[in-house]
């Protein structure tokens, strides 16, 4: 603890003054007087050199310090946010490896929730509380929503590089993509849009109420609330609501210069959520259009679809016509309840934000990640069910709930108790996200080390360890 010693001088002001009021009072000795006389001549000359030294070398130093850089104040992250980010993207590198050897973890075919479900709520969870502390002291609202502006392209054009088809994977040396099939969105697009939307809800829609309390906490960013539940409305008003008419698809054929194969898929419903006839893939049918979808769904894993449920097999006797149609995972109108679970990271945020004492930030978001769990599961038994691909409501908030308990809990490891040496790779992960990502999952590596081979393209270094035979 910093110890502050008394001002020089004051005390000794102090005596003089005493000093000087018993002088007054009492007799005054000359001879005394004349001496101190005396003694201030001489003492003040020798006075007047000692402090021109005392100057030149006080100006020696003010001059020293002047060349000296001031040293830099250092940003405090909250290493627990970092720590979070990392395991996410450990997560991802997990199930995107091994969901192929451990199908219980790769993303459910359908409805349900499996281990690789939790990433992407995660993630953009993520990106919400790190908005609310990036964004808790604004100097210029304009230069703010240029900023954001600039980052969300710079995500959506490499998400368009890395993931649009440009790079065509292991076992193919080829790069380049038609714009007519191109893919328009995907995990990085997704993420830079809830990150708009959040970071311009953060900056331009938040209230002026001081926060002492939950209640006032929720009159501050009242607008946001809302905002959210516009979201909300928006999304299940479509999902329900839209008919949803016959629609067609083509193959082509490999290896063939026949015309490609048309399948007709039935529906002619409202508000089914099935795999076949639902809105989310009608509107990214209408808007992007087919050929820009992502072309090996989900749903191809499902019992219809393959015989090796929940891996991906070859197709049953009886298979459907829409188990082969292109189908994005991460579509327009799911993307839409995505922007919500950002927006649920974005409170969070506001909790840290406000409150200081670490129980009460602990009390606030175990009440808000209860609220979420116990909300998606019981629509999840009221028949809407916990749906990735489609981005149910009920997925949305159970995943986000998940979300709120992990944060709490590593912020309680590692902010509050101080077990950071457990966490330090988690927490360099957690700081070098997206070159992980870039990186690992979407296959730069590979795709850079076959290019290396001897004799013909099949003899490589990926061969030879196993990878892409």
């Amino acid at each position: 603890m910093a110890m502050y010693e008394p001002i020089r001088g004051h005390d000794e002001e102090e005596e003089k003054k005493k000093r000087g009021v018993e002088c007054c009072s009492g007799d005054v000795d000359v001879d005394v007087v004349v001496d101190d006389v005396e003694m201030a001549i001489h003492s003040r000359s020798s006075a007047s050199a000692t402090s021109k030294i005392e100057d030149e070398e006080g100006s020696k130093q003010r001059r020293l310090h002047q060349h000296q850089p001031s040293p830099k104040p250092q940003s405090q992250r909250l290493v627990s946010l970092d720590v979070f980010r990392g395991l996410t993207v450990a997560l991802m590198i997990l199930v995107d490896n091994a969901g192929g050897v451990l199908p219980a973890i790769n993303h459910s075919p359908w409805n349900g929730v499996t281990l690789a479900d939790f990433v992407m709520p995660f993630f953009l969870f993520i990106v919400g509380v790190s908005l609310a502390l990036t964004y808790k002291k604004l100097s210029c609202s304009t230069v703010a929503t240029r900023k954001a502006i600039v980052r969300t392209l710079k995500l959506l054009i490499l998400g368009l590089f890395f993931q649009g088809g440009f790079l065509h994977g292991i076992n193919d040396l080829t790069y380049g993509v038609d714009i007519e099939q191109i893919r328009w969105l995907g995990i990085l697009q997704r993420i830079a849009i809830a990150y708009l939307l959040t970071a311009l809800c953060e900056i331009w829609l938040k209230g002026v109420d001081n926060v002492n309390s939950g209640s006032s906490l929720l009159r501050k960013y009242r607008f946001q609330w809302v905002f959210a539940l516009m979201l909300t409305t928006l999304y299940l008003f479509l999902l329900y609501g839209l008919y949803v008419p016959d629609w067609e698809y083509q193959i082509p054929i490999k290896a063939s210069s026949s015309a490609p194969k048309m399948f007709s898929v039935k529906c002619g419903v409202r508000g089914d959520i099935g795999p076949a006839c639902n809105a989310v893939g009608m509107i990214d049918r209408k808007i992007l259009g087919i050929k820009h979808l992502y072309r090996r769904p989900v749903y191809a894993r499902t019992e219809q679809c393959s015989i090796n449920s929940p891996d991906y097999g070859p197709l049953p006797s009886d298979a459907p016509s829409w188990c082969q149609a292109p189908f994005d995972p991460e579509g327009l109108l799911s993307s839409v309840m995505a922007i919500v679970t950002c927006l649920v990271g974005l409170h969070y945020g506001h909790i840290i934000v406000h409150f200081k004492d670490h129980k009460d930030r602990i009390f606030h978001w175990m009440i808000t990640t209860s609220c979420l769990i116990l909300l998606g599961l019981s629509l999840d038994l009221c028949g809407m069910h916990l749906n990735k691909v489609l981005y149910s409501f009920s997925y949305m908030c159970f995943t986000a709930g998940v979300a709120g308990i992990l944060f709490a809990a590593i912020y309680l490891m590692v902010d509050v108790c101080g077990y950071r040496r457990l966490t330090l790779v988690m927490e360099w992960m957690g700081m070098h996200a997206l070159m992980i990502y870039i990186i690992a999952a979407c296959n730069i590596v590979p795709v850079v080390l076959q290019g290396f081979y001897w004799g013909r393209p099949q003899n490589n270094i990926l061969r030879l360890i196993g990878i892409g035979s």
